[in-house]
């Protein structure tokens, strides 16, 4: 058992990022507890947690990223579970929300398919969520707990600035929704913004129609919150690269990569894609796809459990984003 500040806490994991789980529990100083998750023969998920939980805060490490239904499921499932066992409060650590680009309706009959997912963790009896930039920043007023946005920009700018220190930057945006978080870091980078003006004919589809602002002759760094398909980011560094840029650079906060995304990158003109390891990447991409790097959230999450444990405001944790917003 665990005591942190006079409060029982524990840590449990499930399937879908256990590399990230153990950053997380190295930071926090708390061991991954035990539970068994399995899957009958028809598909079905039990869990059997193998210690006490009564009285506990307990934190859940789960991202509902591919297979998304199978995730969440696990999830669900494990908080219904500890409720039962007497945990004291359940904080769930998503670090990647899945099914948040249905966040609204864009046609008649369509689902806000983000609400749902909402309201399941609600009834599962959730008593706090954290999560690393939500596709839309509407779907902290579906939940009616405390829901803890973290934003992965501060992260993601420092490698740009002090590891790899590119120079003559232009930030990009590669449409006009992600322009705050593409301001953002250029104010951490001191650097110009510039916006891909772009038009969806049909879903994970992209045409670019226009570059608003000045790239010739600059290095630039793409800044999105998910890299899916890959294909807005190829069409973007196209665009860039025939306006004069010189290097492309990209900085996303998840690295989703469905289907063959990460072939279709690597032989992209692209020279680097930096994504944090919200989403745990296949087995061998660091030998198959040299040009993706992933930085661990793992310590920054980690603090903010320790502030929750200490009842301390998480926002000191945004000092450097808060700072840049200001200026």
């Amino acid at each position: 058992m665990s005591t942190i500040f006079g409060k029982k806490i524990k840590l449990f994991a499930l399937s879908s990022n256990r590399p990230l789980a153990e950053e997380i529990s190295k930071a926090v100083g708390v061991e991954i507890s035990s539970a068994d998750v399995g899957q009958f023969a028809d598909g079905e998920i039990s869990i059997n947690i193998l210690e006490s939980v009564r009285g506990h805060h307990v934190f859940v490490i789960q991202s509902t990223s591919s297979p998304a239904n199978k995730h969440l499921m696990e999830l669900l499932i494990l908080v219904d579970a500890l409720k039962r066992a007497s945990a004291k409060s359940v904080t769930v650590i998503m670090p990647y929300y899945g099914y948040s680009r249905q966040d609204r309706k864009t046609k008649s009959r369509q689902p806000i398919t983000a609400k749902l997912i909402a309201d399941m963790l609600r009834v599962a009896g959730i008593n706090r969520l954290i999560c690393i930039d939500l596709h839309a920043a509407q779907i902290q007023g579906f939940f009616d707990v405390p829901i803890d946005n973290f934003p992965a920009t501060p992260l993601l700018a420092d490698y740009f600035e002090h590891q790899h220190k590119v120079k003559d930057i232009v930030v990009v945006s590669p449409d006009h929704g992600g322009v705050s978080r593409a301001r953002i870091f250029a104010k951490i980078l001191d650097a110009p913004l510039a916006i891909i003006d772009k038009r969806r004919p049909e879903a994970n589809k992209a045409e670019v129609m226009n570059i608003i602002g000045e790239v010739n002759g600059k290095n630039a760094i793409m800044v999105d919150d998910i890299i899916d398909t890959g294909g807005t980011i190829i069409a973007g560094a196209n665009a860039l690269k025939e306006a004069g840029a010189k290097d492309v650079y990209v900085a996303a906060t998840h690295g989703v990569f469905s289907g063959d995304a990460i072939d279709l990158l690597q032989d992209s003109i692209v020279k680097q894609i930096i994504v944090t390891d919200t989403i745990c990447l296949p087995e061998g991409t660091k030998e198959r796809a040299p040009k993706i790097k992933q930085l661990s959230i793992g310590p920054l999450l980690g603090l903010s459990i320790l502030h929750i444990i200490k009842d301390e405001p998480i926002s000191q944790i945004f000092d450097r984003i808060s700072h840049a917003e200001d200026n």
